[in-house]
């Protein structure tokens, strides 16, 4: 006699199955992939793909958001000191962006966007933009208070971000060289650099 299942996945559990789908997708495939195969390795009908995303192009976007929550949250107001929530954030903001997967997710949007235009705005609106705007209103928040000396805000966001991957990115992906382990010391001590630079 054939079993079947008494419960069905919640749609929570088949639209993160996709999202994780998709990100392996593109990095071992490029944004040429098909829906057919995303599907397939998400173990879901192509309709179903249908039934959460409009398209490849707003199912990509959804991976950006989502590897970008994943740095993003550690910026929360928990009542956590300024410090500590920045060195939160820049730990895992270098794990996203320096590890094999990243550069390798890196590589494969920078060769699509002369194909694939509408990738641009898509990463752009859900990765880079949305990091910048939340990181500026922690630091807003720090300067109203005292915390930082007053600045131009999207110069010192730009500065924080930059100094957290910038040249090392430019290194691993042109060296040739893995990038290593993660080091949480290295996010603390360009936040600690960070900080003494725009000191009250």
């Amino acid at each position: 006699m054939t079993s079947y299942p008494t419960t069905l996945p919640s749609p929570q559990d088949v639209r993160a199955r996709l999202v994780q789908a998709a990100c392996e997708a593109f990095i071992a495939e490029g944004y040429r992939v098909g829906v057919d195969r995303i599907a397939a390795l998400a173990g879901v009908a192509k309709q179903t793909l249908y039934n959460h995303f409009a398209g490849k192009a707003e199912l990509f976007a959804e991976v950006i958001k989502s590897a970008t929550f994943e740095f993003l949250v550690a910026l929360d107001d928990d009542g956590a000191p300024l410090r500590e929530r920045l060195i939160r954030f820049g730990v895992r903001y270098r794990e996203r962006l320096l590890s094999a997967g990243g550069l390798q997710f890196y590589r494969m949007l920078v060769a699509e966007i002369p194909r694939f235009p509408e990738l641009a705005a898509a990463f752009y609106e859900s990765g880079p933009r949305r990091t910048a705007e939340c990181l500026r209103g922690v630091i807003v928040t720090a300067m109203d208070k005292g915390e930082l000396r007053r600045e131009e805000p999207d110069f010192a966001v730009t500065l924080l971000l930059s100094m957290l991957v910038g040249a090392e990115r430019s290194h691993y992906l042109f060296s040739g060289e893995a990038p290593p382990e993660p080091d949480p010391r290295e996010a603390a001590r360009i936040v600690d650099c960070f900080l003494r630079a725009f000191a009250p």
